[in-house]
This record gives C-alpha cells, structure tokens and sequence, in this order.
C-alpha cells in the first residue's frame, strides 16, 4: 500500500511499507540451527509395500480427517527402478504403489478424494486415463491432469492424492 501526500510546494512525497511496518524476527526464527520436528498430531506413513521416499519427505503424512500421499511414481518397491513397458506399465506400478501408501494410512482407494496427475507427455491421456479409470471403477475422486516438463528420475508418470482417514 503507498500512501501519498502533497506539501505545500506541490511536492509528492511517497511513503513505502518500510516507512509504516518496520519490525525485526525474533533471534529463533532468523537462526536455522534448529531442526522443526513433526508435530504431535500429524502422523508419518511409512510402508515397505511402495517405493521410499526419494527425498527428503514422507510417502504420506496423515492430519485427521485426511491423508496427504507424496508422488508416486512407477518404481518396483523390490528393487526401486521402473518398471519397463512405457507410460502405461509406469500408471500401473504407480497406482498400486499409491494403493499401498493409502492402506499403510488406515484409509483405501475408495476414500480418496483428490488425485493429482503429472504426464511427461499429453499424448499419453487416452491411454493413462483408462488405467485411472480402471483402477477406481465406479470410485471418482476429483482429479486434475497436468503435462508437466519432467518427472523425478525421469518418469512419464506420476500420481499424488488426497484421501479421508475418518
């Protein structure tokens, strides 16, 4: 927000943010040498069923009355590589890893209520969206689809979600 008022001289004089909200962090929050943990009342989810974690974050992480699952993508949790066959054979292996993710939560496929979709290419749609449509039958949770430029480890496909725990 800019404030502006004229003196006498006609002479505009602006007044920036910095003039009206001057304040400094607290020493703790400028400090970086403290780890946060995870709060009491949210609950990592960790399954050996699915590919870990390739980063530094959770498959999932449940805050009642959801659960939030990571991207997952089409790796063989045996030996943690793609499984081969393309972009179909990648919607698979990530839907059943998905699958295990949600059940390791205490939820299941038919509570998921948002998924989101990343393609390494738009021409896979017709294809990847009959496996999605395969894998949750009657069960349509809101989705979004969006091409996206490259997946981890370059994958063609990768599939997060959100899914009631209550």
């Amino acid at each position: 927000m800019l404030r502006l008022s004229f003196a006498p001289a006609a002479r505009l004089r602006v007044l920036t943010y910095q003039a009206f909200f001057t304040f400094q962090l607290p020493r703790a929050a400028r400090s970086m040498s403290t780890a946060p943990t995870t709060h009491p009342s949210l609950t990592r989810v960790v399954t050996e069923h699915a590919p870990a974690a390739i980063g530094p974050y959770s498959q999932a992480i449940v805050s009642p009355p959801f659960v939030f699952v990571s991207g997952c993508l089409g790796f063989n949790p045996a030996t943690g590589a793609f499984v081969e066959g393309g972009v179909e054979a990648q919607a698979r292996q990530a839907l059943r890893n998905l699958q295990q993710v949600v059940e390791a939560s205490g939820s299941s496929v038919g509570r998921v209520v948002k998924t989101t979709v990343f393609l390494k290419n738009m021409d896979d749609f017709g294809a990847v969206n009959k496996i999605y449509e395969e894998f949750f039958g009657e069960h349509k949770p809101a989705r979004s689809l969006v091409e996206v430029a490259r997946i981890p480890r370059d994958g063609l496909f990768e599939i997060e979600a959100i899914a009631s725990v209550a």
